[in-house]
């Protein structure tokens, strides 16, 4: 089976360019994507992570809501007894507020100019294939 990637662009954020050149690129990959669209709640993007059985999400943004915004996801995800969905993140996101991030439970966080193999080769080694 492929790994299930939800793609989504949180909060009010307009530009989906970056999200969807990503989530083409998993696809291209092997992957099973399943983009959510554009000005999406962090609950939204949990219950589409929740319905669609996904092993990873991707959250792109580009509004600066980032610090409070991809923490929420993450939250929500335990709450939910989640916490094996694996999440990641990229767009415009200072490089101070990186480790914040992780130490909040983001993965990964890929900056504008990322090479889409660097991008799928680290979902593909750090999101476990379903059973």
């Amino acid at each position: 089976m492929a790994i299930r990637v939800v793609v989504a662009k949180p909060g009010l954020d307009g530009h989906d360019r970056g999200a969807k050149v990503v989530a083409r690129a998993l696809r291209d990959a092997g992957m099973e994507v399943i983009y959510t669209g554009l000005h999406q709640t962090p609950e939204q993007i949990v219950n589409a992570t929740l319905q669609e059985d996904a092993q990873a999400v991707g959250l792109s943004i580009h509004s600066g809501a980032h610090l409070t915004l991809f923490p929420k996801v993450v939250a929500l995800l335990r709450e939910a007894n989640a916490d094996d969905v694996v999440v990641f993140g990229g767009g415009v996101i200072p490089a101070e507020d990186i480790p914040r991030l992780q130490e909040q439970g983001i993965a990964a966080i890929f900056t504008p100019g990322t090479p889409m193999k660097t991008i799928t080769d680290w979902v593909k080694d750090n999101v476990r294939e379903p059973v």
